[in-house]
């Protein structure tokens, strides 16, 4: 990858709503030329699309916990993912190695909607969970070291 494209997305990173004529200043590239990689790296799926960036505590959902799961039966298919894309307070589903088979990153309103929300993992999933609660988040979301 060309340092001009990482230069770009660092860009973008930083401030999705950057204009083109913004992104061509900063690189010292043309607004067509910009354009043109920006284009192409959404195109190649490098860039996947440009999204807010929420504070959580003011849209209402201010307890974020992990919660690690794993199979009650271990034979049974690996399919846990699948069975919890409906709970949308679950933000982030990671595939882990260790004890458990995944970690759940959840946001909820509260403590009661947490166990609420445990109950409806273990009975979707058929898991056992393990949930570690977060008290603050000095930092979060970081860009890749590009």
């Amino acid at each position: 990858m060309e340092e001009i494209d990482r230069q770009i997305m660092a860009l973008l990173a930083d401030d999705g709503r950057m204009s083109f004529t913004d992104l061509a200043k900063q690189t010292g590239l043309s607004v067509s030329a910009v354009h043109q990689r920006v284009r192409r790296l959404q195109k190649r799926g490098v860039i996947r699309g440009f999204t807010a960036q929420l504070d959580n505590q003011q849209i209402g959902l201010p307890l974020t916990a992990f919660v690690s799961i794993k199979p009650i039966d271990p034979a049974a298919p690996d399919d846990a993912p699948d069975r919890l894309t409906h709970l949308e307070a679950i933000e982030a589903c990671h595939s882990v190695a260790g004890d458990e088979s995944y970690i759940l990153k959840v946001r909820v309103a509260s403590p009661n909607e947490l166990e609420d929300l445990l109950q409806k993992i273990r009975a979707a999933a058929n898991v056992a969970t393990r949930t570690t609660v977060v008290l603050s988040t000095p930092w979060e979301g970081r860009r890749p070291a590009l």
